[in-house]
């Protein structure tokens, strides 16, 4: 992988990480149209830039992360469905993000569903409703639909807030919040599992200096897409990214069906 693969690589995951439209989805886009084939070395670069995107929100909603005890209290009672059923279902969900035909296909449905997500879940910003125990679990168990790929953790941590009422600028910032500790387990735990062998631990000290500047245009794009996505979603709701999804995913049915090769990097 050279310098101009790694930096387009880093800005599609700075682009699509915190937005409703599957960063798998647009990985395997990126990853066709670039040439790039699935080595270790691409399978820990594209685990380890998502630290630049957690960074992200650490940096833009720090203050947030300081306010109480009980704030993270309810982003680890969310966090648990989704560790638990990572760790038994590590290997089928593998088998699945093997399957680039699944992550069209998800694209596709989910961005019908978000046509009209907008009309089943819409509620003001005034008046909401305390983000209790009770609905922190509800959307951590809505974040685990994510695990399917194509899906998105946005969209579903995003819609599993709605659905307890709260307005779609408030379940967008818990989505991002909910991502720091479920992001950080999932890339932590493929990053040492990489480190455990010798031939990636290598590979990733001869390819030092791209992951740097992966995770700093990763960091520098999602800081700059979670500041539009929450002023575009206050303003105009999620029909726009449900018909990109369609989009998206029938560009990855027609490469497949010319013979494109794509795989998940």
């Amino acid at each position: 992988m050279d310098w101009f693969q790694t930096i387009i690589i880093a800005i599609v995951e700075g682009l699509t990480e915190f937005l409703p439209v599957s960063s798998t989805g647009h990985m395997i886009l990126a990853q066709g149209f670039l040439g790039v084939k699935s080595d270790d070395f691409v399978k820990a670069f594209t685990v380890i830039i998502q630290f630049g995107a957690i960074l992200s929100v650490l940096v833009l909603y720090w203050k947030r992360f300081w306010q109480s005890w009980d704030f993270y209290r309810k982003l680890l009672i969310a966090f648990i469905p989704a560790a638990i059923i990572g760790f038994l279902a590590s290997d089928f969900i593998d088998s699945l993000l093997e399957n680039v035909w699944v992550v069209s296909a998800m694209l596709i449905i989910g961005g019908i569903f978000m046509l009209y997500v907008d009309k089943w879940f819409t509620y003001p910003e005034k008046d909401e409703p305390e983000m209790t125990d009770s609905k922190a679990f509800k959307i951590g168990l809505a974040q685990c639909i994510a695990m399917i790929p194509g899906v998105s953790r946005s969209m579903a941590t995003i819609v599993g807030g709605m659905s307890q009422k709260f307005s779609r600028k408030t379940a967008a910032e818990f989505s991002f919040f909910l991502a720091v500790p479920t992001m950080a387990a999932a890339s932590g735990y493929k990053l040492l599992k990489l480190l455990l062998k010798d031939e990636s631990r290598q590979l990733l000290i001869d390819n030092i200096n791209l992951l740097i500047i992966g995770n700093i245009v990763a960091f520098i794009v999602a800081m700059a897409a979670i500041k539009f996505f929450i002023g575009f979603l206050t303003k105009y709701g999620f029909k726009a990214f449900g018909y990109y999804r369609i989009l998206a995913g029938l560009l990855i049915l027609v490469l497949l069906y010319c013979g494109f090769h794509l795989e998940v990097i």
